[in-house]
């Protein structure tokens, strides 16, 4: 089967981003198939392509997968228009090998919610097997923050949601409560399958170089935050513990934000103001590299913003990189993540916009390390059990080819 698969923010493990899609892929090409990857350059992110553009784009294969990477370059940084027009241009270039290539299935993953427009348009034009990934629900989270507030913008994302659903033949969500907002558009269930983000056990737990910033000593209690410092991530939740640290006079624990982001500026900017020695920020690392910070890490930070969409509706790479490396998760917010973190006692549950409760978390963690050890090595097992990459790349997989146009 050869498939076609859209996700514009594609990346390999040289990147700093998540890679979803390039383990999927891996386990498609493993199994016999041909993947052809259609991608953007994502800041951040690696292709694996180094040819120069032509025209407009440029191909090449990386490790058994056809790449199409188009001169569009995209960062989280970028203000809202200018990434809706990436958007839009990725949707209309994308189209066009929809409607030319050889292919005998198409796979689109979100974000953005134009990733479903190629399909959209392979489906009905060339009658082609569809399947669409949804990674988080579409307008319903702009809208619940804030971001998007024109009816007309939103009642247009809400009609390419419904056309992309009821355009796929089978659907994928990554969490329960993405599930549950596929089915309330209409969709039957049994075309809808469950496949959260996978842990990267490998990466992981190989042999990796542990390393710290200098500026943390070794005997410090470290918690670390890796992932996009944007609107939705509510990192000034981070910052309000570490004020409640400092009036304790906790110099012992540091907080360490690893990423970039539109937000990351203005954070920096609150911890010089008030004088926040405990925080620490960092550029972001590829994932052999994350996994020797995670080697020396104590707690993982999983932190969003307070939107109770987010509560059942997101699958956050950064929880299952959390527990594949072994470490406590520290979660601020209610849902299917902090119900399983509870369940397998793996971590710390806390109520949103409470920086005491926050705090009294990293010190429970520093004053008894070996029992914050052993919510780890839960953890870990936990990752081992449900969220192994293979195990789930193979259920992928197998979604795919039971397809039936």
């Amino acid at each position: 089967m050869k498939v076609l698969y859209f996700h514009q923010h594609f990346s390999t493990p040289k990147g700093a981003v998540g890679i979803r899609s390039y383990e999927m892929a891996r386990r498609l090409v493993a199994r016999g198939h041909q993947v052809t990857m259609v991608c953007g350059s994502y800041g951040g992110g690696e292709t694996g392509l180094d040819l120069p553009f032509t025209a407009g784009k440029r191909r090449g294969t990386v490790e058994g997968i056809d790449v199409i990477e188009f001169d569009l370059a995209y960062s989280n940084s970028d203000g809202l228009v200018k990434r809706a027009m990436t958007f839009a241009k990725f949707a209309l270039r994308s189209i066009g090998l929809a409607l030319t290539e050889r292919y005998d299935l198409v796979f689109a993953t979100t974000t953005p919610l134009t990733a479903g427009v190629p399909g959209i348009f392979a489906r009905w034009l060339r009658g082609k097997p569809f399947v669409f990934e949804v990674r988080d629900l579409w307008p319903e989270l702009p809208k619940a923050m804030g971001v998007i507030r024109n009816p007309l913008m939103l009642g247009a994302m809400s009609l390419l949601e419904w056309a992309s659903y009821r355009s796929a033949h089978r659907l994928i969500g990554l969490s329960p409560g993405i599930v549950d907002g596929i089915a309330k558009r209409g969709v039957p269930r049994e075309r809808v399958a469950l496949v959260p983000n996978g842990c990267d056990l490998d990466i992981f737990a190989g042999d990796v170089k542990p390393w710290r910033p200098e500026q943390i000593k070794t005997d410090d209690l470290l918690a670390v935050f890796a992932g996009t410092h944007g609107m939705a991530n509510g990192l000034d939740a981070v910052l309000d513990a570490a004020a409640e640290l400092k009036q304790r006079g906790r110099d012992d624990i540091k907080l360490l934000l690893i990423g970039q982001g539109k937000l990351k500026p203005a954070l920096q900017a609150r911890v010089e103001r008030e004088q926040l020695d405990c925080v620490v920020f960092h550029d972001p690392v590829n994932k052999s590299r994350l996994a020797g910070l995670m080697a020396s890490t104590d707690v993982g930070l999983q932190v969003l913003a307070n939107v109770p969409a987010f509560y059942y509706g997101t699958s956050p790479n950064k929880f299952f990189d959390y527990i594949a490396a072994g470490l406590p998760v520290l979660n601020n917010y209610p849902g299917w993540l902090a119900g399983m973190i509870s369940d397998n006692l793996c971590g710390f549950s806390v109520d949103p916009e409470d920086p005491c409760a926050f705090a009294d978390a990293l010190e429970c963690a520093a004053s008894d390390r070996v029992a914050a050890k052993e919510m780890g090595k839960r953890g870990r097992e936990l990752a081992e059990r449900e969220f192994d990459r293979e195990l789930l790349a193979n259920r992928f997989v197998d979604w795919l080819e039971g397809v039936k146009p």
